[in-house]
């Protein structure tokens, strides 16, 4: 009879999933109603006794299978600043093309405020994780090369206008040497999900 183990996973100072597996791959009907009943309840009680300042935070309360995928994560944490330079070409809404460069570990938010590069509300919530204002759109080869979207930044993007396949937010893109001489497009319109004045789109 195969046999089903759960272990707790510590993701800071006082949250905790639970994590369930089997001893082989070919789970038993007992094992299988354990993992089930892990998956779709436990959620539901962390929810209850997370403290109010966090519990309306959509990535703690999400289904676990959900949040232990191959392609999403938490978030995107980039490496220290070295000096070696990495090249990186900006096209403008209107066409124009601007050459600059960054360092490795810099973000592209980081590129764009150094350079005081004139992207209208681009990076409004300073890398925050608040908007989406930072949105661009890369070749798809540059974009296989970053690392897998978090369930924050999915979200935002969710939001942004012009969103395409290869889409991701500037604040979380890490510059790294083999991103050396990528393109990056800036979309025809931004979205600040913090606005509620009902504007349309700005360009």
């Amino acid at each position: 009879m195969h046999s089903a183990f759960c272990a707790f996973e510590r993701w800071g100072s006082t949250t905790h999933r639970l994590l369930c597996w089997t001893a082989f791959p070919t789970m038993s009907s007992a094992s299988t109603r354990v993992l089930s009943f892990a998956q779709n309840f436990w959620p539901l009680w962390l929810a209850s006794t997370l403290p109010a300042t966090t519990r309306n935070v959509p990535s703690l309360v999400r289904p676990l299978h959900k949040l232990n995928t191959s392609s999403r994560s938490l978030t995107t944490v980039c490496s220290l600043r070295s000096e070696q330079k990495i090249n990186i070409t900006f096209v403008y809404r209107d066409g124009e093309r601007v050459e600059v460069q960054g360092r490795d570990g810099d973000t592209l938010l980081n590129v764009v405020v150094d350079h005081k590069l004139k992207i209208e509300g681009f990076g409004a919530c300073e890398g925050t994780l608040a908007c989406s204002t930072c949105h661009v759109i890369l070749d798809e080869s540059n974009y296989n090369k970053l690392g897998i979207v978090s369930d924050e930044e999915m979200d935002l993007l969710d939001l942004a206008f012009g969103l395409t396949e290869t889409s991701r937010l500037g604040c979380q893109i890490c510059l790294s040497n083999h991103l050396h001489g990528m393109v990056v497009r800036v979309p025809d319109s931004v979205n600040d999900i913090r606005q509620t004045d009902g504007a349309g789109p700005s360009s």
